[in-house]
């Protein structure tokens, strides 16, 4: 079977076996990874800081800023999917990016009343609708390098996926380095990721004649139909710049975001369980019902996760003894750890998980997902009793803020890879996309309920070691929730496992669709590891 596919990289030649068009996407995936996740490690202290917001204020526009980063790919997907095709959604993508990390690097005065505020706005609309059109598309073009049995896709991925880790681990390093610095400043640490962002265009763009073909529109022709004096495909583009004018609007007004997510979520709930109970068979129905729970609960999971880039960062900013070996990172490049961490623990937990399956020992999936919001809860808990420990006088070890990541990663691999084969393994081939579509929508809500629970560790007006303590107080409560959360789905895993009805699943009830989801899942694996695996948003 794999030989099928050997023609298609011969003819441009292969790297350890792999066409070269993979490599080409994982250099410009690995750049855009880079600029994200640099100007992300940076963006709470910039609010904070320069643009002078309260911690509350702050935390609310970052959750709003992240959930939008998840809602925007199912836009960017729909419209490559229809009209584009990938390539060109990816390179208008990058496009956007280019530009809104660029934007970034205009500081003004700082303030709210400075007139460049309007630029920051306009730069984070940019970035949002950029990604939506990139992360949408170019894990897919990966899958259509290899037909669908050829043996090479999963390592193909693989590599794809180091690349995505091993950019957001740099951009970290590096950005959020040049960014905190007193002898550089904001404008080079966003400038960094801006320079990453054109590396990563530069790349894609070159590269072209290596991906064979791959990605371009279903329908080229169609693209070149004029309407009111434009074509298609010049009304598609219009299309994404209406997308930023409106992330520009809501990214001000972050409540619209939230009524969005509130009404059209409670839909999206309702529209999937009509489907499952007025049309699907009685184990389907089940199915659904079970792939529902794990949704929820994994917003759960996302909502304190997601506190690495606001409070937590800001927490290890203020309140951390950062120095170790003799060095001492800025805040910011602490945000490395969960890419770095993905990159050593995911082969492990693969081992893991294969070794205790052939044993019939391994947990089920239900029961993953308590496992992983009992240690993100854990993690949190881990943090305040370090931080008592030496004293609310006293600036809490650095040790802690590497056992908190530590704690939220394993829970991540516990979760996030495992909820997305989940998704595939219990929809029916008909209703795959919508209930990935339902996953991802609950990654935004969690993002979003993150920007709210982060907002009330704010402590505004109150001195430094009363404002550790209000930090403290939110954690040890939502750390103790967390593990609540997670025994009570840990104890009803059994019957949720029992909806799955996995020994009645036949191969054909998942089919070639498992495969040409492939691409989705290694996205929003990154989603949300954000990721990292998520998804990294």
């Amino acid at each position: 079977m794999a030989t099928q596919s050997m023609p298609h990289g011969d003819s441009a030649g292969t790297i350890l076996g792999h066409p070269k068009g993979l490599f080409v996407l994982f250099f410009a995936e690995m750049w855009e990874r880079f600029s994200y996740y640099g100007m992300r490690a940076l963006l709470i202290f910039y609010l904070v800081q320069h643009w002078v917001f309260s911690d509350s204020q702050a935390s609310i526009i970052y959750g709003a800023y992240t959930a939008l980063v998840y809602i925007a790919p199912v836009v960017g997907g729909y419209l490559a999917d229809r009209y584009l095709g990938q390539r060109k959604a990816v390179l208008f993508g990058a496009v956007l990016l280019t530009l809104g990390h660029f934007f970034m690097a205009f500081e003004g005065e700082g303030g709210q009343s400075s007139v460049i505020i309007n630029v920051f706005w306009l730069a984070l609309a940019l970035i949002i609708v950029g990604s939506g059109f990139l992360k949408a598309n170019i894990s897919v073009m990966v899958g259509q390098l290899y037909p669908r049995t050829d043996i090479r896709r999963d390592p193909a991925y693989t590599i794809f996926y180091m690349g995505i880790n091993l950019g957001a681990a740099l951009g970290s390093l590096i950005c959020g380095y040049l960014g905190m610095h007193p002898d550089y400043g904001w404008s080079y640490g966003f400038g960094a990721a801006g320079v990453g962002m054109l590396l990563g265009l530069v790349v894609f763009i070159w590269g072209k004649p290596l991906l064979l073909g791959r990605g371009e529109p279903k329908e080229p022709a169609k693209l070149k139909e004029r309407r009111a004096g434009l074509n298609l495909e010049s009304w598609t583009y219009i299309a994404g710049l209406g997308m930023v004018a409106l992330c520009w609007l809501a990214i001000q007004y972050q409540e619209l975001v939230g009524w969005v997510l509130a009404f059209f979520g409670l839909g999206l709930v309702a529209y999937v369980i009509w489907i499952a109970v007025t049309r699907l068979s009685s184990d389907d129905r089940d199915r659904i019902f079970a792939a529902l729970f794990l949704i929820f609960v994994s917003i759960v999971f996302w909502a304190l996760f997601e506190q690495a880039g606001s409070s937590l960062n800001l927490f290890t900013d203020r309140h951390v003894d950062r120095g170790f070996f003799g060095l001492e990172p800025t805040a910011a490049q602490f945000q490395s750890l969960n890419a770095i961490y993905i990159v050593l623990l995911a082969p492990v937990f693969a081992i893991i998980w294969t070794w205790l399956g052939r044993r019939g020992w391994e947990p089920s999936t239900p029961l993953k997902f308590g496992l992983g919001v009992v240690q993100v809860g854990l993690g949190f808990l881990v943090l305040v009793w370090g931080a008592e420990a030496v004293g609310v006088e006293n600036a809490t070890p650095v040790i802690f803020i590497f056992l908190i990541y530590l704690l939220h990663t394993t829970g991540e691999l516990c979760l996030s890879p495992v909820g997305l084969s989940a998704m595939n393994r219990l929809s029916p081939a008909h209703m795959a996309s919508l209930i990935m579509g339902t996953w991802f929508f609950a990654s935004a809500t969690g993002n979003f309920a993150a920007g709210l629970i982060a907002s009330a560790t704010g402590g505004e007006n109150v001195g430094e070691e009363a404002g550790r303590e209000v930090v403290l107080g939110v954690y040890e409560t939502v750390g103790l929730y967390a593990i609540g959360i997670g025994v009570l789905v840990i104890l009803v895993s059994p019957l949720v496992k029992k909806l799955m009805h996995l020994d009645r699943l036949r191969d054909e009830d998942v089919g070639d669709d498992l495969e040409g989801q492939a691409g989705a899942g290694i996205e929003a694996q990154e989603a949300g590891i954000h990721p990292t695996t998520r998804p990294k948003g």
